[in-house]
């Protein structure tokens, strides 16, 4: 994706099942646990450079010493400076005695984050300031071990104002409306009760508070707390939780948008965003890891026992495509093969646009993202030529000059590297125009690879989105090598609609799509069509979600994708511009061969999982008529 769009955070979760001393004689040191949470965060930077956060707890601490420990960073460079500073602690407080670190026992006693339990997140700011507050984990503290609940999440919940209602209903006084306070107080109120609910029993039965405590800690159900909290919940989520007396969970929402995945072994248990950080940091096969299913919950106890749990009712698959597309790491074996059939499905409407001409094409792609896409998409033209080459052998004689099978079989793709980007745009200017000026020069070119007035370039790009840098930069920058026809490839289809469960695409305004479809409508005197959206929407404004239908795709019925596509192809292209410009996007239909497994694909379609979507692309359509540049969410 040429632009920056802001999309999912990323959790760790850590169980180490074993006590710290073997840690200490197998791996040779006692923060094998906070060494591994290190990795694996790194190894998932890509999912959050606004903020990041760890939490930990020591199980079995006793009374007087303090068991959960938490540190958050907003910093330029977060991961590397929240493990500087436990790093720091470490030594100074094992300055005088170095041997204390052979010493799990006395570093449990004295050190923050040498437990058994942790959790870090990687936080991309879609909503909200970046301030330490609005950082994860978020904590809900309590004097009670079986009270205290700590959360980090991946999530965006569509109807926070409902669930807002909800915990003013339960008699609680929230002084925020954000969906993390929301989420973390719903949960925390199932948890008071289940607390209470414990109590009362075993009081009633004769045990002493002290002994209330312990039994409380080993009978709580998570899944019932769970399943109550996650009552009305619209949105797309994975989080993950700890209790202060060591139960700990991962839950995933019901339609599966939001990745989550879990190993298990007799050492510990670990839970991740993404399957390849835990390949790289347990060098494990993928084979080894599970995905934690949609609707449920993967609960540990403090015994060290795991299992799945359905905590809500599983609704058909939708999970995020453009986690697949783009989001997340193209090491994963099964993301990396789909971007591979990604590109590989655009080669014939690719190969049209150019009439079938190789010897006067350049490939290239834009960004690096989109390298194994442009893979696929390259290998498919191999398959191409060596198809024309069957096809001009055949019409040889039948002793063919060696000179006429030399210029055959040259033929092949000019795959070539066009564009670079130079530096991230950093900047103090503020007027637009100087400003446009700078990120024109955000990437440099290769000059002299293009033969002016010759040649085609084609150029692959993982998704058109906004269109801003499109424009601005990237086919300004490609014309000054003189191609005849400028040709961007989109690996994903066209951006129509706005997501609400975690990417940073909120407002109907800024798709490009959209905006040519509303200029197409003006064309053709289809103004009515404009009109009546708007009045159907907000007829639909106060309806309760469940009963809302998104009628913001009226908007795209009157024309064809491809015209759609000409459309932007021509608002991109700026007077000056020598080159003819086309747009290729992928199709729905492609994007689903390819990804047989991962069907959310709400934002291209408006077929969105939850109820909650169709409330927010009507409210973004609202929005836009009334011109009031704001979040429908």
């Amino acid at each position: 994706m040429s632009e920056l769009i802001k999309h999912e955070c990323g959790i760790v979760l850590i169980r180490l099942l074993k006590p710290l001393e073997f840690y200490l004689s197998k791996y040779g040191t006692s923060f094998y646990g906070m060494k591994k949470l290190h990795l694996l965060m790194q190894k998932q930077h890509n999912r959050g450079q606004d903020g990041a956060g760890i939490a930990g707890i020591k199980l079995d601490v006793p009374p007087g010493k303090s068991y959960i420990s938490r540190f958050r960073s907003n910093a330029e460079s977060p991961i590397k400076e929240i493990f500087s500073k436990v790093n720091d602690q470490i030594t100074q407080i094992t300055a005088d005695n170095p041997k204390r670190l052979n010493d799990p026992q006395w570093l449990k006693d004295h050190v923050d984050f040498s437990g058994e339990l942790f959790i870090g997140h990687l936080r991309y700011g879609t909503f909200g300031k970046n301030e330490l507050s609005s950082l994860h984990p978020v904590i809900r503290a309590n004097n009670w071990k079986t009270r205290n609940l700590v959360l980090a999440g991946n999530f965006n919940m569509t109807n926070v104002d409902e669930l807002f209602r909800k915990l003013v209903e339960y008699g609680q006084y929230p002084v925020e409306t954000s969906d993390t306070i929301t989420i973390l107080e719903k949960i925390g109120h199932f948890l008071d009760e289940e607390n209470e609910a414990l109590y009362q029993k075993f009081k009633s039965e004769g045990y002493t508070k002290v002994e209330s405590t312990e039994k409380i800690a080993s009978s709580i159900d998570v899944g019932k707390i769970l399943a109550n909290s996650a009552q009305n919940w619209d949105g797309g989520y994975a989080i993950a939780g700890m209790i202060g007396h060591g139960d700990a969970f991962v839950m995933r929402d019901p339609s599966g948008i939001r990745p989550a995945f879990y190993y298990q072994d007799d050492e510990l248990i670990v839970a991740t965003s993404e399957r390849p950080a835990m390949q790289t940091a347990f060098n494990i096969d993928v084979d080894d890891i599970r995905e934690i299913k949609p609707g449920h919950a993967l609960i540990i106890k403090k015994n060290g026992d795991a299992e799945e749990f359905p905590f809500t009712k599983i609704l058909p698959r939708k999970s995020c495509s453009f986690e697949r597309i783009y989001f997340s790491r193209g090491t994963d074996r099964d993301i990396y093969l789909e971007r591979k059939k990604l590109g590989q499905s655009l080669a014939p409407s690719i190969l049209k646009a150019i009439n079938y001409d190789l010897e006067n094409t350049v490939f290239s792609y834009i960004p690096n993202t989109a390298s194994v896409a442009f893979r696929g998409l390259a290998e498919a033209l191999d398959v191409f030529c060596d198809e024309v080459k069957k096809d001009r052998i055949k019409q040889l004689e039948k002793k063919p000059d060696p000179e006429q099978l030399d210029t055959i079989f040259r033929l092949k793709p000019r795959i070539e590297k066009i564009a670079v980007k130079d530096i991230k745009l950093r900047t103090f200017i503020t007027q637009d125009s100087d400003r446009d000026d700078l990120v024109g020069h955000v990437y440099d070119v290769t000059y002299g690879i293009l033969r002016k007035g010759e040649d085609n370039l084609v150029v692959l790009d993982d998704s058109i989105v906004r269109g801003t840098t499109l424009k601005r930069s990237i086919i300004r920058i490609l014309d000054r090598l003189g191609p005849k026809n400028i040709i961007i490839a989109s690996s994903a289809p066209q951006i129509r609609y706005p997501d609400c469960y975690g990417i940073d695409m909120a407002k109907l305004n800024d798709f490009i799509a959209f905006r040519a479809t509303i200029e197409l409508l003006k064309e053709t005197n289809q103004h009515e069509v404009i009109n009546t959206v708007y009045q159907k929407c907000k007829a639909q404004e106060t309806l309760p979600k469940e009963q809302v239908i998104n009628h913001v795709k009226d908007i795209y019925k009157p024309f064809k994708a491809e015209e759609i596509s000409d459309k932007i192809a021509e608002m991109l292209t700026e007077s000056d511009i020598q080159s003819k410009v086309k747009i290729i996007y992928q199709s729905i239909e492609d994007l689903h061969e390819a990804l047989p497994n991962d069907r959310g694909d709400w934002y291209f379609t408006g077929n969105y999982p939850t109820p909650g979507g169709n409330k927010v692309v009507n409210k973004s359509f609202i929005n836009y008529i009334e011109g009031r540049n704001e979040r429908a969410y």
